[in-house]
């Protein structure tokens, strides 16, 4: 088998990585196959096992192979996983969503906590809330980002019939509707894996890691008002924060 010729312009390993990518693009190893040996690679496209170790990383990242060691490198998909990317310049940015992004709820009932709620609410067992549940999506493309589960205190039901619901963070519905500003926020962040429920409202796989982040805001009274939990799919959401220091003194 001849060798591909790799572009000079870019650093060996990423150059492979392309070539590696368009072959899995083309068919020539298919989804659900074993890639060749890494002596098998080395040979064929005479590179060091450095770099070709460096490019199956690339692709690996990139959600087109799945390795694992001591296991053949299997390919999982033809084309790179799309991610959602959300950047944030200040903390108030972090509670919520841009604006190319809705959401549609197929929940809305009122409900009382049990003890496994009363823990993620962090309210008493028994206590009254409104519960939404939705797909929040991009506007264009209708992509899937997430689903969340949002829990507020009754009085605040009626801003589901809202013409704005869907397009805007129900904190800022509350606060604009109800005037109960945010004093506080606690905002929790973790890895964890989706149920069978959450997984098949997301249109995933069973049991797949999500990034779940629980937001709790606080009034002026510190009363807590409203709590969302939401699950974003593994390798579809990446959560960019970039702070800069105050001139201030």
């Amino acid at each position: 088998m001849g060798s591909p010729k790799l572009s000079e312009r870019l650093p060996l390993y990423k150059s492979l990585a392309n070539t590696l990518e368009q072959r899995i693009y083309n068919g020539d190893w298919p989804v659900g196959s074993l890639l060749p040996a890494e002596i098998d690679l080395c040979r064929d496209f005479e590179s060091s096992r450095h770099t070709l170790r460096h490019a199956l990383q690339i692709l690996q990242a990139s959600g087109l192979i799945y390795r694992r060691q001591g296991a053949p490198t299997k390919v999982v998909s033809r084309q790179r996983l799309r991610r959602f990317t959300q950047s944030f310049n200040s903390p108030i940015d972090i509670l919520s969503y841009s604006r190319d992004t809705y959401r549609k709820n197929l929940v809305e009932e009122y409900i009382e906590l049990d003890q496994s709620l009363s823990l993620i609410v962090k309210a008493p067992i028994g206590s009254s809330w409104y519960h939404i549940g939705g797909m929040r999506k991009r506007q264009q493309s209708e992509e899937i980002i997430a689903w969340t589960d949002i829990y507020i205190l009754p009085q605040f039901a009626s801003l589901t019939s809202d013409p704005e619901h869907t397009q805007v963070m129900v904190y800022e519905q509350i606060e604009k509707k109800y005037g109960a500003r945010i004093e506080r926020a606690e905002v929790d962040v973790y890895a964890a894996p989706a149920s069978s429920e959450i997984a098949a409202k997301l249109n995933i796989k069973h049991n797949p890691s999500c990034l779940v982040i629980i937001r709790r805001y606080f009034d002026d009274q510190d009363k807590l008002f409203e709590v969302s939990v939401t699950h974003h799919p593994e390798s579809k959401y990446v959560y960019s924060m970039e702070f800069k220091a105050s001139s201030e003194i």
